[in-house]
């Protein structure tokens, strides 16, 4: 059984973080403040994305003159994906992060007007979900896809291990649990 409880607290972080460290830093007050809330054996587990493009941190585009100015900074270039994981269960604590490359094809304005109106970049780490319509944009990935889409899954089940979860075993039918 899993329960999803999204955490609500203001996202604060220290100017001059790089941007591993930023995501690594709200993934774990992310899992800080649901685990606060749950029951000392409770797994709790807590992500969050940017998208660094020549050292400049994107997150989410504040309206759509923003979303454009970020799809304008990614036409043609590479930016790398960063998505922070944090695991908690009682005291154990694990953060690590996860980061990813992903080369934009040039883009026309009309591209990037055309994108923006569908809607999916508003709620977007650097204005793109690579899942959708965004698919469109990306000449390539090097690094984790699942990340790029917000969550390392290959990583997390690597977390997930030390804390004795085995989700292959899961997944075949054999529970295995700490």
């Amino acid at each position: 059984d899993f329960l999803i409880r999204p955490a609500r607290g203001e996202e604060i972080f220290s100017p001059g973080l790089t941007p591993a460290q930023l995501v690594e830093g709200l993934s774990r007050q992310k899992a800080e403040e649901v685990a606060a809330g749950a029951d000392p054996e409770d797994l709790v587990i807590a992500a969050d994305t940017v998208v660094s493009v020549d050292g400049q941190v994107l997150g989410k585009p504040r309206d759509e003159a923003d979303a454009f100015r970020m799809l304008s900074a990614l036409s043609g270039r590479e930016n790398t994906v960063y998505t922070g994981v944090t695991v908690i269960r009682g005291r154990e604590r694990v953060t690590q992060h996860e980061a990813t490359a992903v080369r934009f094809r040039p883009l026309t304005e009309e591209e990037i007007r055309a994108y923006i109106a569908t809607g999916e970049p508003m709620d977007k780490a650097g204005a793109y979900g690579i899942q959708e319509y965004g698919a469109l944009l990306v000449e390539g990935v090097r690094g984790d896809y699942f990340n790029v889409v917000g969550l390392p899954v290959c990583r997390l089940g690597r977390i997930l291990a030390r804390f004795g979860v085995d989700l292959l075993a899961l997944a075949g039918g054999r529970e295995r649990r700490a």
